[in-house]
């Protein structure tokens, strides 16, 4: 360290000149020295997989050796694993020479090899003039080891020792002294396996085993912790209700549980696991900041899936999870939908009958839906990219996706995205509305999504062929694109090229404002003060990096939240969750906003917007819209 930046780089410098390291890289504090912590600080989560995927067990985990003797410890070490054939992630504090590692265990054949291996390494650590226990102690996991380290003289020793203080061996009994045998406590993994089957998520990270995915939590318990000081959205139910039944650690409990069958035994339909699955938001955030790669919003639709599969859902998974098939009839008669959906008796019977909470309204109708707008100006859908022209000067041309909530609800969004993208010197394309099946995917109704993929993969799949950017405009539908697309279509190199082809609307634009040969000018924002909730879904698949570099180069004072605003797309809206989502709101959101009352209110997110309106009735806008404005452009 040092009493100034230049000072600490100075020392870090010399650190590693007298190091004599073969290779360096001093890191200054920013994202690369975060993602560098962030490996510390996440090992055990990370250790819970080897680096083939396989699962990874402790037993092992706490090995100490002299510093200087490392090196050569961790190459007799792997040498070991190499001859039981197995494999691990090492990690821990290697400065002081302690190494903590998980391991892929066969436990599923039995205990044999692993306490055939336990007792080798503990051989090994003692050759090296170290100890099977570096800073955790021995305990159950150990203690038949200790002969390995000690003479019989010394355990006789400690015998004596408890026999004086504890003659009737009351106090943890089997510990240190008269051990049980070596895997006698094991609990060795006996969830059935459960594959992917051929409507669900294929699970292909998890070769294809739903009971894989589950498995990948190590309860280490991150989701518990207060992630919103270093910026982390997981995970928004425990946050706000503080009850370890909401974490994602729970739920990942709950759901083994389910798998073994022991105390769980409805399977599927279990009552258990319906109220650990309640309350999960299906915000994704857990896939972003668990280090194991829980990804509980999709084991949740999987679950959905499977349990109400040829029967009949409950009524908000038609209401709220059809949204955008309604939304298409409501376009027939925008202004009538509207004056309806805001009368008593529109209220009464989406509360009664389409499982909707009766604090919430449904969003209001647009009067000019985006398809209307488009004939306005005169402007129609490309389906081919063999109908696009590109002007000389033009950065080329770019497909403008308008999602079901953009074209329907919110076409501003659309129009405003539009209208920057050709300031900018973009040819936009404009392609036939298809829909991502978001609302389909977080009721379970995987079926119904797939069909939507295969219909909007067709449609897209030619423009990125030719090289052309899907630009997205909703942050849940874009990461439908590049996070679900691939598990429900597995395998279709289509619908890999339309994946790869997707990139975010603040991407974009970060991409050409910071283009060395023709950048695009953000609009000066100096002196306007924004209050900036991101999108969970956004967070978790791509991340907000790329908009939070475009308002630093707007000049705009910035307060940029950590945390899910609360509606969570459907979660919000159904009954039985209006008190939660508040609840989750008064995680980040509303403090914020009674916090900074003239601010305005930045949220990409369709979701974020309404939330924002409905609990506080200011107005939230994305970034396209606030470009937009800035620049004078019209839309």
């Amino acid at each position: 360290g040092g009493a100034s930046d230049q000072e600490a780089r100075a020392a870090a410098s010399a650190l590693v000149a007298a190091s004599h390291a073969l290779g360096s890289r001093v890191l200054p504090p920013g994202p690369d020295a975060s993602a560098l912590w962030r490996i510390r600080a996440d090992g055990a989560g990370l250790g819970g997989r080897t680096p083939s995927g396989a699962q990874a067990w402790p037993g092992w985990e706490d090995a100490a050796v002299p510093p200087e003797r490392l090196g050569e410890y961790l190459r007799a070490f792997d040498t070991l694993l190499k001859r039981y054939g197995l494999d691990g992630l090492p990690y821990g504090h290697l400065g002081d020479g302690c190494v903590h590692i998980r391991i892929d265990f066969p436990l599923e054949e039995g205990t044999d090899v692993m306490s055939s291996f336990l007792r080798d390494a503990a051989r090994l650590v003692g050759t090296f003039g170290g100890s099977m226990s570096g800073e955790h102690g021995d305990g159950r996991a150990r203690s038949a080891l200790l002969p390995e380290m000690y003479t019989p003289e010394a355990i006789a020793l400690f015998a004596a020792v408890k026999q004086i203080f504890d003659p009737e061996n009351i106090l943890n009994p089997g510990v240190i002294v008269d051990p049980a045998p070596l895997d006698q406590d094991v609990r060795r993994p006996f969830a059935r396996p459960v594959q992917a089957v051929p409507g669900g998520f294929s699970f292909a990270e998890d070769s294809g085993s739903f009971t894989r995915a589950v498995h990948r939590c190590t309860g280490v318990g991150k989701c518990r912790a207060d992630l919103h000081a270093s910026g982390g959205f997981m995970c928004p139910s425990y946050q706000a209700s503080r009850d370890e039944k909401d974490t994602t650690r729970a739920r990942a409990r709950v759901l083994e549980e389910m798998l073994r069958g022991s105390l769980v035994t409805a399977g599927w339909d279990a009552p258990e696991v319906s109220q650990a699955l309640d309350l999960c938001l299906s915000c994704k955030a857990c896939a972003s900041d668990c280090p194991a790669g829980i990804d509980m919003a999709r084991y949740k639709s999987e679950v959905l899936y499977r349990k109400f599969r040829h029967r009949l859902r409950p009524m908000s998974h038609y209401s709220l999870g059809w949204l955008p098939r309604w939304l298409r009839l409501a376009r027939l008669a925008p202004r009538t939908t509207s004056w309806f959906l805001g009368t008593p008796v529109a209220s009464a019977l989406l509360h009664a009958f389409g499982g909707v909470a009766r604090e919430r309204s449904l969003p209001e109708i647009t009067p000019v839906p985006f398809a209307r707008w488009l004939r306005q100006t005169g402007r129609s859908p490309v389906t081919s990219p063999g109908e696009v022209r590109s002007r000389e000067s033009s950065r080329g041309p770019v497909l403008v996706w308008s999602d079901s909530f953009s074209s329907g609800v919110d076409p501003r969004a659309t129009r405003a995205v539009i209208a920057v993208l050709e300031d900018a010197g973009f040819d936009v394309v404009i392609p036939p509305e298809v829909c991502c099946g978001l609302t389909w995917i977080t009721t379970g109704q995987l079926d119904g999504a797939r069909r939507r993929l295969r219909s909007l993969v067709q449609v897209f799949q030619p423009f990125a062929a030719a090289g052309i950017p899907i630009v997205g405009i909703e942050p849940s539908c874009t990461a439908v694109l590049r996070s679900d697309l691939g598990e429900l279509l597995p395998g279709d190199a289509d619908a890999e090229l339309v994946a790869r082809s997707v990139v975010a609307f603040p991407e974009l634009i970060d991409r050409i404002s910071s283009d060395p040969e023709r950048p695009w000018t953000v609009p000066d924002l100096a002196g306007t003060e924004f209050v900036v909730q991101p999108h969970c879904h956004q967070y978790a698949v791509g991340g907000v990096a790329a908009e939070r570099r475009v308002l630093q180069r707007s000049g705009a004072h910035v307060t940029e939240l950590a945390g899910c605003c609360g509606l969570a797309g459907n979660f919000g809206m159904e009954r039985g969750h209006f008190e939660m989502s508040v609840k989750v709101a008064e995680n980040a959101l509303l403090p914020a906003l009674r916090a900074h009352q003239d601010a305005q209110v930045l949220a990409d997110g369709f979701s974020c917007r309404t939330q924002v309106a409905q609990l506080t009735n200011r107005l939230a806008e994305p970034l396209a819209v606030v470009l937009a404005d800035a620049r004078g452009l019209s839309y």
